[in-house]
């Protein structure tokens, strides 16, 4: 049961992928989260680092789309300057706004990525879609709201039963 919390792929930033080693394996989409995944929760917009990173992306022929839980405002600031396509108050982890995603890129699950922060949203409404799941060390928990705030100490308690049946390492990354 836990195992579908478990990513496919544990790494410290977005920064950190092997975009190339994921393209030669055969994936062409990226679904990534937004808050805290590709900047804090409370950043209206990217970093240059991140503008560079998206430009990679797309130089490695990745499509992409940022799929978030919060507001039409708060994704579209973010996405809308840099050209991105979005779905915005996705209810991860239900599975619509992932098959939307998908969709929009005109791809097959099989072929995605999914890039996030938590374990209850990202990873376990990726794994249910049959994606693959890259999880993250969220950039500024300092910032996250309540919702988050309890999502974690949920995490915490699968990481700790994860743990116990060998499947959650520490020291595979910071998380």
């Amino acid at each position: 049961m836990f195992e579908k919390f478990l990513p496919d792929m544990r790494v410290d930033s977005v920064f950190d992928i092997d975009l190339e080693e994921l393209y030669a394996q055969g994936y062409r989409g990226i679904i990534t989260d937004l808050d805290n995944t590709l900047v804090g929760a409370k950043a209206p917009l990217a970093t240059p680092e991140l503008i560079e990173w998206f430009a990679k992306v797309k130089e490695n022929g990745f499509k992409l789309v940022i799929v978030s839980n919060n507001n039409l405002n708060r994704v579209s600031v973010f996405a809308g300057p840099l050209n991105i396509e979005f779905v915005h108050a996705a209810k991860k982890p239900s599975g619509a706004a992932f098959r939307r995603a998908v969709g929009m890129m005109g791809l097959k699950p099989e072929e995605t990525i999914v890039v996030g922060d938590q374990l209850m949203t990202d990873v376990f409404g990726g794994n249910r879609q049959g994606l693959y799941t890259v999880l993250v060390l969220p950039i500024s928990v300092q910032d996250e709201g309540m919702g988050t705030r309890i999502n974690r100490r949920l995490e915490r308690v699968v990481k700790r039963r994860l743990s116990k049946i060998g499947l959650w390492l520490e020291e595979e990354s910071k998380q």
